[in-house]
């Protein structure tokens, strides 16, 4: 059994690599998740992106990393405190500022330095003032309490393997009444016991999704409420891409995780 620091190196050496690199996806062959056989705008059409939101964001800063578009459920409005959880070239940071307006403020964590300073260098070609990266673990954010209305991902979380701790700080970091609006790759069946122990296939946003039930569990230990998992249609067509012949789009699903923070 892999330990969690091993399972940290090998997501990190991954997303380091593609961070340096001028390819899409996170190298493991395949698409989305993994290194697309279609171009990134293409994935994130498939995804649920507008061509308008992916032309609103500068050049590199879409990398083809997603399952799903966090923007579609997250229901931003201007003047809110939007921290993105693994926020990569900063597509979804950069649309978010859109949103939220100068007066909202936008916060991307994400735990590869390579990665951090590519969304800074991507946010020098935007005009955006209201957006920052902070490097950090999704377990332990370096960000203050009740500080953010709504957190958002895309494709992260499935990645961690303390889900339970990235719950109870997002709960922190969330204010009273505070959403969160994950799209995620989760476990429909329990996986065989081969692909749990295989770590290219967890940096590969696949070996580590946890079963839905278990992540409800996980969202309402931390103190979630109104917790709502959305299993997203057709996704087993563009999963079934990510790792060729598997067969893991019998295993696993991209969801729409949503849930509140009680003010109570």
């Amino acid at each position: 059994m892999k330990t969690n620091d091993q399972i940290r190196t090998a997501v990190l050496k991954r997303y380091e690599a593609v961070a340096l690199s001028d390819k899409q996806g996170c190298g493991c062959g395949a698409q989305s998740c993994c290194t697309p056989q279609s171009s990134a705008p293409e994935l994130s059409a498939q995804l649920g992106y507008s061509a308008e939101e992916m032309s609103n964001v500068p050049e590199g800063a879409n990398i083809g990393l997603g399952c799903g578009n966090p923007q579609a459920i997250a229901n931003l409005r201007r003047g809110e405190t939007v921290v993105d959880l693994g926020s990569g070239g900063g597509f979804d940071c950069f649309l978010a500022a859109l949103q939220v307006g100068e007066e909202g403020h936008v916060i991307g964590i994400d735990m590869t330095p390579t990665m951090i300073s590519r969304a800074r260098e991507n946010l020098l070609n935007t005009p955006h003032k209201n957006v920052e990266f902070r490097l950090g673990e999704i377990e332990y954010l370096p960000v203050a309490d009740n500080t953010a209305d709504i957190i958002i991902s895309n494709c992260v979380i499935n990645l961690s393997p303390d889900k339970k701790q990235v719950f109870r700080e997002a709960y922190r970091v969330l204010k009273p009444d505070g959403r969160l609006a994950v799209s995620d790759v989760v476990a429909t069946r329990a996986f065989p016991e081969e692909l749990k122990r295989d770590l290219d296939k967890h940096a590969g946003c696949v070996g580590g999704a946890a079963l839905v039930d278990d992540l409800r569990l996980m969202l309402a230990a931390a103190g979630f409420t109104d917790i709502r998992i959305t299993l997203k249609a057709g996704s087993r067509e563009f999963i079934k891409n990510w790792f060729p012949g598997s067969g893991l789009e019998n295993y696993v699903a991209s969801a729409a995780i949503e849930a509140v923070k009680s003010n109570k």
